[in-house]
């Protein structure tokens, strides 16, 4: 496969987006294209070998800010690493394209100038993997859309579980909403209308989950509107640091404390691995007319490296073919 990478995607580029991009070349044997700064890129990337597979240059000057508005990137910097990744993906100059960038930006250049939507496809949206009991989770809409109506929340549902069937692998993926209590008198009209949708469709409606159940697996695909969804999602991972922080804390108490936790610490990484978005590296954006995945700005050159995994697994798979024609019969 050839698949594009953002060079100047994360917090520390293109260090680790260069790490990242040449890891997933060697182990995987595709050409990596990197999108960003040419001089840049040739200057870090003498400080790595690539083995197996290629690794690929494509010149944009450009790089998006994180803290750039959606709004202003779509009028200007259409030399910037996204977009002329995006658009090399539209023309079929590579498969996908993968970026730990500014999400609204990626997000309104691939709707609104690049990719399109996919036909019949309301409003794209933005997920995200957790790892919950070694069960990965796909959450959406974490952020893409703010104000929703009940078909737009169904057709998440839809191409969230045409993702989960064909990338997570799971044969008939359980779909809830969530609400305030699972019982269908719960939750605002968005929720009531939308259940009510949801349940006269094909797919594998579980009915909806509060919060508490979250954590427990009791579905595959979790459907929420973007405002809470982007709550949801800055919640669980600000109340995984903290823990983080407060297990470091109370092991560096006194010596007692100290010897336990040297004691513990196989336990402790092992949970860490479980809980490490890096494992997954990134997650899909979907509905636009391409292969798009989206992490976070501190991955890690492994995390990069797993989500180019996820992008060449949802190429493999077809996925926007499935959702073309998953969206197609949902309508029928």
């Amino acid at each position: 496969m050839r698949i594009a990478l953002d060079a100047m995607g994360t917090d520390s580029r293109p260090l680790s987006d260069i790490a990242g991009g040449v890891l997933a070349a060697n182990e995987f044997g595709d050409t990596i294209v990197l999108v960003g700064d040419q001089q840049q890129i040739e200057a870090e990337l003498k400080n790595h070998a690539v083995n197996s597979g290629k690794v690929e240059i494509l010149h944009a000057p450009v790089d998006i800010a994180m803290d750039a508005k959606p709004t202003d990137v779509i009028k200007s910097a259409a030399t910037s690493s996204i977009h002329v990744a995006l658009d090399a993906v539209k023309k079929g100059e590579v498969d996908a394209f993968v970026t730990m960038g500014n999400t609204g930006a990626v997000h309104a250049i691939a709707t609104l100038k690049t990719l399109r939507r996919i036909p019949g496809v309301k409003r794209p949206v933005l997920s995200a993997l957790f790892p919950v009991n070694n069960h990965r989770m796909i959450f959406l809409d974490v952020g893409a859309n703010t104000d929703v109506k009940p078909e737009w929340v169904t057709q998440f549902a839809v191409m969230g579980s045409i993702y989960a069937k064909l990338v997570l692998k799971y044969p008939k993926p359980r779909i809830a909403l969530l609400s305030n209590g699972a019982e269908e008198t719960k939750g605002n009209l968005l929720i009531r209308e939308a259940s009510e949708l949801m349940r006269r469709s094909k797919m594998n409606f579980v009915g909806n989950v509060e919060p508490v159940q979250l954590m427990t697996s009791v579905a595959d695909v979790i459907v929420m509107d973007g405002f809470v969804g982007n709550i949801v999602l800055k919640m669980f991972e600000a109340t995984a640091h903290y823990v983080a922080t407060l297990i470091r804390q109370e092991f560096r108490n006194d010596v007692l404390s100290m010897l336990g936790g040297a004691l513990a610490k196989p336990a402790f990484n092992r949970i860490r691995q479980q809980v490490d978005t890096s494992e997954i590296g990134g997650a899909p954006l979907l509905g636009v007319n391409g292969v798009v995945i989206i992490g976070h700005g501190q991955n890690s050159a492994v995390g990069i490296k797993n989500a180019i995994q996820q992008a060449r697994a949802a190429v493999r798979e077809n996925v926007i073919g499935a959702i073309r024609n998953g969206i197609a019969q949902e309508a029928q």
